[in-house]
């Protein structure tokens, strides 16, 4: 009886590890976007120059999943 409860609770603790690190992206991403959203609706007219530091901004922001990723593989 034990040993088949083991058996559902044992697994990769890192598929865990992933979970929690790509919350913090998500959110990032999240604000990141509502808040151009928000700035291109009070001025319409620097459309341009706010997709462009908005589309860094989520690079930059990937960057951290992607680093959860490759750490929850290597370890």
């Amino acid at each position: 009886m034990e040993s088949t409860i083991l058996a559902e609770v044992s697994g990769n603790i890192a598929t865990i590890g992933y979970g929690l690190a790509a919350i913090g992206p998500g959110l990032g991403i999240g604000i990141l976007v509502g808040k151009t959203a928000e700035a291109q609706a009070r001025q319409p007219e620097l459309r341009s120059q706010l997709q462009t530091t908005m589309l860094i901004g989520i690079a930059f922001t990937e960057i951290l999943a992607l680093l959860g990723i490759v750490t929850g593989l290597i370890f």
